[in-house]
């Protein structure tokens, strides 16, 4: 598997699908992480929850839903664990499907069409269950961190149009139509994640930006100075200080920043913990996600293109 999210131009696949490594706690003293495996009844098989895109339909929406579909529980995403590329027997076509870890949260299993039984197996015996060794690929990236990390958002504001044109205090430059487009279509991709809690940098288009979600979920934008291009560039290492006292111990939290401060920032935090980032373009209305391990930042996945591009090719 290789890769981040959404599409590897070194593949081209006729159909795009997503799933999930979905994990919880096993009840008791010890906590164990078990790992949910799906049978299906047409196939006859033991797979990871997984599905075909939907048209207009983000790979992070599709995971989710079809989480939610195949096993009835509700789910927030945590890391990216790659893809996998297969060709589809009988047909000249190849299928894609991008894989997250995510936490099973409320709901509850009932037999369906796609779905007859849901087990849960402990970490250390789930690959012998399942039946194909694409799917056993996916878990063992998903094993090679721990299962329960903590995610930062990190996000690009939105299309605000040109400086030039803007007649007014840079900082009061409001997101155009199309960054308002990108700004709502990024709502239910953040709350994929679980996103519970805003900040944002204090120019207008940051503000903006994260201003849906907030009005979502009824909250607050908690305003940092330190994450705009001025605020940066006047106090560095204040600001790495304080994006560190951001990282979430339980929540989920995102941070809407600038395009001059977001490089820098991840290459300090990339170096300081000892991962490399993947190669990014960090566009408008772009995310990257970050994975945290007793406040180390374990993993860093870009989500290319501006998520109000649902399937975006190469």
């Amino acid at each position: 598997m290789d890769g981040g999210p959404f599409w590897d131009p070194r593949v081209t696949a006729n159909i795009h699908a997503a799933g999930a490594v979905l994990w919880r706690r096993a009840h008791g003293e010890t906590g164990a992480i078990q790992i949910a495996v799906v049978h299906r009844p047409k196939y006859q098989d033991w797979s990871l929850p997984k599905g075909k895109l939907d048209p207009g339909e983000t790979p992070l929406l599709a995971a989710v839903r079809e989480v939610r579909e195949e096993t009835g529980l509700h789910c927030h995403l945590g890391r990216y664990l790659g893809h996998v590329t297969y060709p589809i027997p009988g047909h000249r076509k190849l299928k894609r499907v991008d894989y997250w870890a995510a936490q099973a949260a409320d709901g509850e299993f009932s037999a369906n069409s796609e779905v007859d039984v849901l087990s849960w197996y402990p970490l250390d015996q789930v690959m012998e269950q399942l039946s194909y060794p694409m799917d056993r690929q996916v878990l063992r990236a998903f094993a090679r961190l721990p299962a329960a990390t903590s995610t930062l958002l990190l996000v690009r504001h939105a299309k605000a149009g040109s400086r030039g044109r803007f007649d007014g205090p840079d900082e009061q430059r409001p997101l155009e139509r199309a960054g308002q487009a990108q700004a709502q279509a990024l709502v239910p991709n953040l709350l994929a994640f679980g996103a519970s809690e805003i900040y944002s940098a204090d120019p207008v288009r940051c503000v903006e930006t994260v201003a849906p979600l907030a009005d979502k979920l009824g909250t607050t934008i908690s305003i940092e100075p330190l994450f705009s291009e001025t605020g940066y560039a006047a106090a560095q290492d204040k600001a790495r200080l304080r994006v560190v006292e951001l990282v979430p111990k339980r929540s989920v939290r995102v941070l809407c920043s600038q395009g001059k401060v977001i490089p820098d920032l991840l290459r300090w935090w990339a170096d300081r913990d000892g991962i490399t980032l993947p190669s990014a373009r960090n566009r408008k209305g772009s995310v990257w996600v970050l994975s945290f391990a007793s406040g180390r930042l374990v993993a860093a996945d870009h989500l290319d293109r501006s998520l109000s591009d649902a399937i975006v090719k190469s």
